[in-house]
């Protein structure tokens, strides 16, 4: 079954490096071990999620806008991509390598992290494995366990989850996790129900 596609923003450092031969955005999009206050739940991205995930093909964009040409590229994570992917005992570094000369997108983006107006990451992946803390409650925990694939990473406008400002800063990311905890909440029911009519059954062949 394909997995449905979430995305996640969080201010995590951007930077901008610059030498005589080429303009670098690096940044971290993905920590292993941080609780995240999603709004509908807390996340936690678990050590070694990374380990498996298909990472053969990865944009990086601006505020997920597909629309525009990417910035920068990898493709199997080789020598010849245009964006270096990183994991490590941490999560996951990107080094991006940005066309400032040719690119007006890009060179507005270097300027933007260089000035620190743009100050966050994202990054859009799907899950194939993960466990639930509390799932009865108001605000569980979800730990995730294993990303299946990260299709893309953006550096972002506004990325931090504060709670009175979500609508507003990301619905699109919002929207996805409410649809993550309606899922493993439906997962759950179904599993209780299943257990209960095993259950039953039991009892009437007791009888």
């Amino acid at each position: 079954m394909k997995k449905e596609l979430e995305r996640r923003n969080f201010f995590f450092e951007v930077r901008a490096e610059e030498n005589e031969r080429e303009s670098v955005i690096t940044g971290r999009p993905i920590v292993y071990n941080s609780r995240t206050d999603i709004g509908w739940f807390d996340e936690i991205i678990e050590s070694g999620a990374l380990n498996r995930s298909d990472l053969t093909d990865v944009r990086f964009l601006v505020n997920h806008d597909t629309s525009k040409i990417p910035l920068a590229r990898s493709r199997r994570n080789n020598g010849n991509s245009t964006m270096q992917l990183i994991t490590d005992d941490a999560g996951m570094e990107i080094r991006a390598t940005l066309d400032t000369e040719n690119n007006s997108d890009a060179r507005a983006l270097y300027s933007a992290v260089q000035r620190g107006d743009i100050t966050g990451m994202s990054f859009m992946f799907a899950v194939r494995d993960e466990e639930w803390d509390d799932l009865d409650t108001d605000h569980p925990t979800r730990r995730i366990k294993d990303i299946s694939t990260v299709v893309e990473v953006s550096a972002v406008t506004f990325p931090a989850y504060e709670a009175t400002e979500i609508y507003a800063r990301d619905k699109a990311a919002l929207d996805s996790a409410r649809s993550a905890l309606e899922k493993a909440r439906q997962s759950r029911a179904t599993s209780l129900e299943k257990d209960e009519t095993e259950l039953l059954k039991a009892k009437l062949r007791l009888l």
